[in-house]
């Protein structure tokens, strides 16, 4: 999976953003442990993550 950057997250809508964790979480789960593919799923997974987070309403 190509890495998703914390520019490329900010500038997705959020509809596009829970697309793309799905395909992170996918990617990770099917890419052979200790790769690079599993890597960038995991920092893509965290980039899109924290995006999200800074767009929830607070409490």
């Amino acid at each position: 999976m190509k890495l998703v950057t914390k520019f490329e997250a900010a500038s997705r809508s959020t509809a596009e953003l829970h697309g793309l964790l799905r395909e992170a979480f996918n990617a990770f789960a099917a890419a052979p442990r200790g790769s690079i593919e599993r890597r960038n799923a995991l920092e893509s997974m965290h980039n899109i993550e924290t995006e999200l987070a800074t767009r929830a309403p607070g409490l």
